[in-house]
């Protein structure tokens, strides 16, 4: 079977740029909103949040990078230096300042106390290679300087989420990340700023895509897409219980680590939200948004596991429900057209994606009063052992090929090749260039060494 079919975006992107952090099109982008029925979509009684519309343009990842085995490389260190972040545009008449850093000193809310406070910033990190490029900046592999400690740096330009409006945004990644400590969801380390830039430093999770895989096998068995949406499904529930939701899920934003298990990335659209709320935004990427997004109702966390199901049925048949055509005709194929089951599937399988998949949200699995455990009891996964799972005691059956901590053979080398400098950056709007209360240190690092996931 060849390549799934991919939808053509209008706004091209990179395949690695959604990885750490979503790169969202021009906010003139909109998303038409209507009913089933072609009417105005009904009032709610329930509270509905308004917030401004964020369409990510369709970027699929499926083209991955060359197969190739990675040579434990001779490791070369980088160290970026202030003298490196000098603006070359300075239109407010700055020129020559640098990137100075404010205080990296973690703050005291934000760590336990302790007399050993870790002090972090730029200054901390040798700079390895360059792994990603999205809207705000770019994604670093770095080593923490006097360790073996390998990370991802997200590197984010604050005049853009300035220009963009997308500060909580920003803010809201930040703290969900905080809070997040799960064996499926990649990990916030380190946090902290410096005048012109934000810095996010999370583990670095170095097996690719899991849907890479999906394009080299044209679709998975259901034994193996069964351990990985289970991963997923632990994964999306914990962060309901805290009363996260993602509303980003898509092929782009799950990983695999070094041994293989699934790592959920990318909480920039994220959302802390309270029982009995929806949010009205406009958020996501058109294929795996859920219809109650596209009619404009408000949604909660239902709707990731439309998603869920989604990409459970791009697993299973090598693409999702409802592509072809241009965003408009997309949509409307979400909101009215039925599912369509391959007949190869099992009944369980039907089963299970007919209950995701369920277009009126308050029917959806997971929706109802048992929330998750809804789809965890589901007979399709009567195999999996939730317990051993999420001690990640079951291995998958597949495991990439990763040589060392360092390997970056399923990165593009387009970006492994590129040269280890920041881009530059104009002065931010006067009074915003301090985002209070960024600075973090994970409490883990003092009480223990995080374990490697690759």
């Amino acid at each position: 079977m060849g390549p799934p079919d991919v939808v053509p975006s209008e706004h091209v992107e990179f395949d690695f740029s959604d990885v750490f952090g979503p790169s969202p099109t021009p906010t003139s982008t909109g998303v038409n909103v209507f009913a089933s029925d072609g009417s105005t979509p009904a009032a709610s009684d329930d509270i509905v949040y308004t917030e401004p519309a964020v369409i990510l343009a369709r970027s699929h990842s499926l083209v991955g990078p060359t197969a190739l085995v990675c040579q434990s490389p001779r490791l070369r260190k980088h160290i970026l230096h202030e003298a490196d972040l000098e603006l070359v545009e300075c239109p407010s008449g700055v020129e020559g300042e640098q990137d100075k850093p404010f205080s990296c000193v973690a703050e005291e809310h934000e760590v336990p106390s302790s007399e050993n406070v870790e002090r972090v910033g730029l200054e901390d990190f040798d700079f390895l290679k360059v792994v990603g490029q999205g809207a705000f900046g770019k994604v670093f592999q770095v080593m923490k300087k006097g360790t073996s400690e390998i990370y991802a740096m997200k590197v984010v330009r604050k005049d853009t989420i300035l220009e963009k409006n997308h500060s909580e945004y920003m803010k809201a990644e930040r703290d969900i990340l905080t809070k997040i400590d799960h064996p499926f969801i990649v990990q916030l380390r380190y946090s902290f700023q410096t005048k012109y830039r934000l810095y996010l430093v999370l583990d670095f999770v170095n097996g690719g895509h899991l849907f890479y895989q999906l394009y080299h096998q044209g679709l998975f068995r259901e034994d193996l897409a069964r351990i990985y949406t289970a991963e997923i499904v632990s994964a999306v529930s914990h962060l309901h219980a805290n009363g996260i939701m993602h509303r980003d899920l898509k092929p782009e934003n799950i990983l695999l680590d070094a041994d293989g298990h699934v790592m959920l990335t990318d909480f920039g659209l994220a959302k802390e939200f309270e029982e009995n709320t929806r949010s009205n935004s406009l958020c996501g990427t058109i294929e795996y948004m859920a219809p109650e997004i596209i009619q404009g109702k408000g949604h909660d966390k239902v709707a990731d596991w439309w998603s869920v199901g989604i990409l459970l049925f791009e697993m299973l048949t090598g693409k999702p429900p409802f592509i072809g055509g241009n965003r408009d005709k997309i949509q409307q194929k979400i909101v009215k057209d039925k599912l369509k089951l391959p007949a190869y599937l099992t009944s369980e399988a039907h089963s299970l994606l007919k209950g995701l998949l369920q277009k009126e949200a308050s029917k959806r699995l997971g929706g109802g009063p048992a929330g998750s455990n809804e789809i965890k009891n589901h007979k399709w996964f009567k195999l999996i052992n939730w317990r051993k799972l999420e001690a990640r005691e079951i291995q998958p059956s597949f495991k990439p090929n990763v040589a060392g901590k360092i390997c970056v053979a399923n990165f593009e080398e387009r970006w492994t090749s590129m040269p280890l400098t920041v881009s530059p950056v104009a002065s931010p709007v006067a009074g915003s260039g301090n985002f209070s209360g960024f600075t973090y240190v994970k409490p883990s690092v003092f009480l223990q060494k995080p374990s490697p996931l690759g």
